[in-house]
């Protein structure tokens, strides 16, 4: 387990450089004076996150661009942070409304709830540093309140779905004729990545950066370099045991291409596998135990999390285990299974023997 962290480490700072380098080609497009905001917030955020806000900044920029006349006048990259002071509370409520439905390059853009939320975030970051460092006079976003968000039902998988999936990535029926040719060389790949994910409930993105030496069969336990950048172990139980020890047969005679060589999982290139075909991979199997759900990776999460807490009722499991930082997120996406275990306890109280009892009672006096 101790030499995992450094190639752990090393395939997170690849995924940051890819999002620096992305960052910085968005920097171009946007005014000058966001270089000084994204340098001063670099050391509490994450790459991904900077990247993420950096675009949801360019909205903003290219709405106040084609809306409004005066800044229509000048290039986006040219304005100064004067305009800051210039926007008002109505000019973010305007903005809010656009997000609803807009075109950018003749595609229709839409945003619901979440969208604009985020969007919101970024705006908000944004102005909230230029006012501590009292290089605003104005902070219009704080006067508006977030959009209210309407909490999504958890889409999991039933236990019996669980069971059919695992069936039919194993077996690889109802697999189109093209799938099954390739179905023969990842079955062992596939079963140990769906075991895996539910059965621990990790991140897609942590599943792709495993290294062959961050598992260790003595604990059964997993080092995983979470979301927020710090390394944990996560522990498997004796499904996710066989399931990892019959693919790593296969995987110890496979060569992996160059830089991909600690890799736990392989795509067919001998690469590292990546986040979007493992996306693909749980696309197609589970097209064919339901239709009527959408399953991604995070609905396994959700699903492995829906478990745990019925098993345990210990919401700080829970999020101890998935990685939650506040137990107030956890207990957001689970407040369903709350409501459903609330449903229980009102139908395991009895306040009267039942009607016939009630009257074979009366009948006797």
């Amino acid at each position: 387990m101790q030499n995992s962290n450094h190639d752990n480490e090393k395939y997170y700072y690849e995924q940051d450089k890819k999002n620096i380098q992305k960052m910085r080609e968005v920097l171009t497009t946007l005014p000058h004076f966001c270089k000084q905001y994204f340098r001063g917030i670099e050391e509490v955020t994450s790459a991904r996150t900077r990247l993420g806000y950096a675009y949801d900044l360019r909205t903003f920029f290219e709405f106040l661009h084609d809306q409004n006349s005066i800044c229509s006048k000048t290039d986006i990259t040219e304005y100064k942070i004067s305009l800051l002071d210039q926007i008002s509370r109505e000019d973010i409520e305007e903005y809010l409304d656009y997000l609803s439905l807009y075109d950018k390059e003749g595609k229709e853009m839409s945003n619901l709830e979440h969208g604009k939320a985020r969007k919101m975030s970024a705006l908000r970051s944004l102005y909230s540093y230029f006012y501590k460092a009292e290089l605003i006079e104005t902070n219009p976003p704080s006067l508006i309140n977030m959009p209210k968000m309407h909490e999504k039902a958890i889409i999991r998988l039933e236990p019996d779905e669980v069971a059919i999936m695992l069936d039919r990535v194993e077996d690889g029926e109802k697999l189109t004729k093209s799938q099954q040719k390739f179905h023969y060389k990842t079955r062992l790949r596939d079963v140990a990545m769906i075991t895996l994910l539910l059965g621990t409930g990790i991140r897609v993105s942590e599943c792709v950066g495993l290294d062959l030496t961050d598992i260790n069969f003595s604990n059964n336990g997993l080092n995983i370099h979470r979301k927020g950048g710090y390394d944990t172990v996560v522990y498997f139980g004796d499904e996710v045991e066989h399931a990892l020890k019959d693919y790593l047969e296969e995987r110890n005679m496979i060569v992996a291409e160059t830089g991909s060589e600690n890799a736990l999982f392989l795509s067919l290139q001998n690469k590292r596998i990546s986040v979007r075909a493992v996306e693909n991979m749980v696309k197609k199997y589970a097209g064919n135990v339901t239709t009527l759900k959408k399953i991604t990776p995070h609905k396994l999460r959700s699903t492995f999390g829906t478990n745990l807490y019925n098993e345990t009722g210990d919401i700080y499991l829970v999020a101890d285990v998935l990685g939650h930082k506040d137990v107030n997120t956890t207990r957001k996406h689970y407040a369903a299974i709350d409501d459903t275990n609330r449903r229980k306890a009102a139908r395991v109280i009895r306040l009267r023997e039942d009607l016939h009892d009630d009257e074979n009672h009366h009948g006797k006096n």
